[in-house]
């Protein structure tokens, strides 16, 4: 299993960002795919996540209304696609999965339940956003 983040960098408050979660070596029609963040001196939170069994999709309140998130089946990616930055939302982003247990996976809305971090076990390196004037 391997995730590989992209797309970090240095922007502008107001300015966009799109972030890509390349993933390899794993079923992806049946995982949960999240996006965490972590500031320094504070604790990884959650950031959005999507269920790749239909779709579905979850978001912080922090970032409702300014980031989606979204699959591409074909190429296994997973997006996160970041508008109208704020300073606050300066920290290294991760990507991270799960597998969804097959007797779950017929469940609808499972990308819009919140789940911690230790409940993902694979995570990528994680790329840097810098929201700065």
């Amino acid at each position: 299993v391997q995730l590989v983040e992209s797309g970090g960098g240095l922007v502008q408050p107001g300015g966009s960002l799109r972030l890509s979660c390349q993933t390899s070596g794993f079923g992806f029609e049946g995982y949960l795919i999240a996006w965490f963040r972590q500031a320094p001196g504070k604790e990884r939170e959650g950031v959005a996540s999507i269920a790749n069994t239909d779709g579905s999709t979850g978001y912080a309140d922090s970032v409702k209304g300014r980031f989606s998130i979204s699959s591409d089946k074909a190429d296994t990616k997973v997006f996160l696609q970041m508008n109208n930055l704020k300073s606050e939302d300066t920290a290294v982003y991760y990507c991270a999965g799960r597998p969804i247990p097959e007797d779950l996976r017929q469940i609808p809305g499972l990308g819009s339940i919140p789940l911690h971090p230790h409940e993902y076990n694979s995570w990528g390196q994680g790329t840097r956003v810098t929201v700065s004037s």
